[in-house]
């Protein structure tokens, strides 16, 4: 097992890329602290970890809340000593074009899908410079890289995302500690539970490979990262999105 004894913080654990992140870790070996505002969710995906062999624990907090975050990171390492891994996926949409978007909208999505990277990844930082090793896995989009339409918010925190990871594996990288991003495209989550179907066939339609990405596929990608296979990979943004970018 590639994560085998690994402690791993996840955030946004509750559903889709994180659950699947979660579950995927756990079975890899890891020791997986999930989280996620939703309680009841994350306390179900904590159980299948342990159901699947792992060992998990749950945490419900709002990753933008610096104190509670600080907790939850104190409470990490207090219980396992450590900590080797955190995944920065905690993320929400509130989409509307620039001139019908609200404050509320803007300042949402911004708090939840950038302010908390930062915060979360603040508060292990010091630890795994001082143990001179770590991974820091941040959640971008395409959305990132590319932009997209109505969604200014959404856009703006994972262009950030990408930011930080550049910044982040120049600063801590001479430590031990590296520092990447995924970038999905479609992913078939509950985040397009709203969607109509025949947008979702638009969707697969500007997609080469003809479908939507599964959570699997995104959290075996955060898994290799993580893993001492990819120890020579720093400051890397990695696009999963079936070539649609093409």
């Amino acid at each position: 097992m590639r994560l085998q004894g690994k402690i791993a913080i996840i955030t946004g654990a509750g559903q889709g890329i994180g659950a699947a992140t979660a579950l995927k870790f756990a079975r890899e070996g890891a020791i997986v602290a999930a989280c996620d505002l939703n309680h009841d969710a994350v306390t179900r995906v904590a159980d299948a970890c342990r159901e699947a062999g792992g060992q998990a624990s749950a945490f419900c907090l709002d990753m933008s809340d610096r104190a509670r975050v600080d907790d939850m990171v104190a409470a990490v390492r207090e219980q396992h000593g450590r900590i080797d891994v955190l995944v920065n996926n905690a993320g929400i949409t509130r989409d509307a074009r620039l001139q019908k978007m609200t404050i509320e909208q803007f300042d949402a999505v911004i708090d939840v899908n950038l302010r908390a990277v930062f915060h979360a990844t603040q508060a292990v930082a010091d630890h795994m410079v001082a143990r001179g090793s770590g991974v820091i896995l941040n959640a971008s989009s395409v959305v990132g890289i590319y932009g997209n339409f109505g969604q200014t918010n959404y856009a703006a925190a994972k262009f950030g995302v990408i930011g930080f990871t550049k910044t982040w594996s120049r600063e801590l990288g001479p430590k031990g500690v590296r520092v990447n991003a995924v970038a999905p495209g479609f992913i078939d989550t509950p985040i397009l539970a709203t969607i109509p179907e025949e947008v979702l066939a638009k969707m697969r339609a500007q997609v080469p490979l003809g479908r939507l990405g599964k959570p699997e596929e995104i959290a075996n990608i955060y898994a290799f990262l993580a893993s001492d296979e990819a120890s020579y990979i720093n400051g890397a943004v990695i696009e999963a999105s079936g070539g649609m970018t093409l």
